[in-house]
């Protein structure tokens, strides 16, 4: 099936404020055009305008860093684009210095012809092509654009390993042969499957692509087989499978920088409330579906089982706010332009440290806007497990970053964001 035409945009475009249901517009004549000439450099974000894509662009413009942003828009709004400029506007209009530069391609990113075309053009002029050194503009990637449903996964599995897995090989050998080797991928807990039953909190060495031994808290030393082990879905294997490929890619070229990033439960939304969980899809997630039985969009949220052996019988999981999810990317990347990982492959935990139940979130959803959520309870989905915390050790120790923000302060801005454009309910 071929894609549509991909279509470039930069960050002149004007702010809108409410989600545009739209598709990407004809191509123009020249999509290119509008790409700026110049010598600096990029950070590439793949599916830039999703959830955590869109909140990890802004900080990494807040950060300083130039974007370009890849997205299809087959489960996102063009209008994200314009939101993430007026925040970071507002952001620099407040310390009195120019916003970097931001460039949207609305185009797939499994369409090699176009990432090629778009690889090429941030290619660096009068390039000695004997040099060893920077052969491109674009000197890191963020690479978010996956499917992520885990029940949807069980249901298509090939269209999940198709876009997470052969996609990810195909992004690759182009970014090879770019000479682009700093690449930080979006992975998740679910690579630790069924083992986050059986484990307070995880720890990255429970997972992992290579024999190793560790210590534990205790002093016990304990031999780790690398494999894949308990996970419980399709979309769990397709991130474990990018890992394992991306390990193998460092190990046969050491030039390469590879960061895995795990995520454990995203929540939130920015604190500008222009930026938010907005879906084409229906969304799974706990804090949209919230929401929708919050302001009568369904008739009930749904518990998926109350019979975990959990405090409360619903599913524990450790919820992190998105900026502080996103900021995480900005350390991450920060870490690896300046030399300071171990190796060429690494895994990173991003997550809070501390579980909180399903009914805990609904609990505190509640308190935060004085309504009620109606719920209903079912039984447990296929894929789930009863609980998964993170150990954020490593990357508080190796990158510098820790969470900041609590459940309180994630359903003080969404319930922000909602409040300052009641449209943005309909994209919930």
């Amino acid at each position: 099936m071929s894609s549509p035409p991909a279509e470039f945009s930069t960050g002149a475009s004007s702010p809108q404020l409410r989600s545009d249901p739209s598709t990407p517009a004809t191509e123009p004549e020249d999509p290119l055009e509008s790409i700026q000439n110049d010598d600096d450099q990029y950070v590439l974000v793949t599916g830039g305008l999703g959830f955590i894509g869109s909140h990890t662009a802004l900080e990494l413009l807040k950060a300083g860093y130039n974007i370009v942003i890849v997205d299809n828009l087959s489960n996102s709004y063009r209008d994200v684009f314009s939101r993430i400029l007026t925040a970071a506007n507002i952001h620099y209009d407040r310390i009195g210095l120019p916003c970097p530069k931001a460039e949207l391609c609305c185009a797939d990113y499994q369409d090699i012809s176009a990432m090629g075309v778009l690889l090429a053009k941030y290619g660096l002029r009068n390039l000695n092509l004997n040099s060893e050194g920077p052969r491109s503009k674009i000197t890191g990637v963020i690479h978010f654009a996956a499917l992520k449903a885990v029940a949807d996964s069980i249901k298509y599995p090939l269209k999940y390993y198709q876009n997470n897995v052969r996609g990810l090989i195909d992004l690759l050998s182009l970014l090879d042969d770019h000479g682009i080797k700093s690449f930080i991928f979006s992975s998740s807990a679910a690579v630790y499957g069924t083992l986050a039953d059986g484990t307070p909190r995880l720890r990255e060495e429970n997972c992992v692509h290579e024999r190793i031994a560790y210590e534990t808290e205790d002093g016990e030393k304990v031999h780790v087989e690398p494999g894949c082990t308990g996970i419980t879905n399709p979309y769990g294997r397709s991130k474990w499978f990018g890992e394992a490929i991306l390990s193998d890619v460092c190990k046969s070229d050491p030039s390469w920088t590879v960061l895995c990033l795990r995520y454990f439960n995203p929540i939130g939304c920015d604190e500008s409330g222009l930026l938010g969980e907005d879906p084409r899809d229906s969304a799974s997630n706990l804090f949209p579906a919230a929401v929708r039985a919050l302001m009568g969009q369904s008739p009930e949220l749904c518990i998926y089982g109350t019979d975990w052996d959990t405090r409360d019988g619903s599913a524990v999981r450790d919820f992190i706010h998105i900026t502080d999810l996103a900021r995480g990317h900005v350390a991450t990347l920060s870490a690896a332009q300046e030399g300071r990982i171990t190796g060429s492959f690494r895994t990173f935990n991003l997550g809070t440290g501390t579980g909180h139940s399903v009914m805990e979130v609904v609990h505190a959803l509640e308190a935060v806007s004085d309504l009620e959520i109606p719920v209903r309870i079912v039984g447990r989905r296929p894929g789930d497990v009863g609980s998964c915390v993170a150990t954020p050790d490593r990357a508080e120790r190796e990158l510098g970053w820790k969470t900041e923000k609590s459940l309180q302060d994630a359903c003080e801005d969404l319930w922000n964001y909602l409040r300052i454009d009641k449209a943005q309910l309909s994209g919930y």
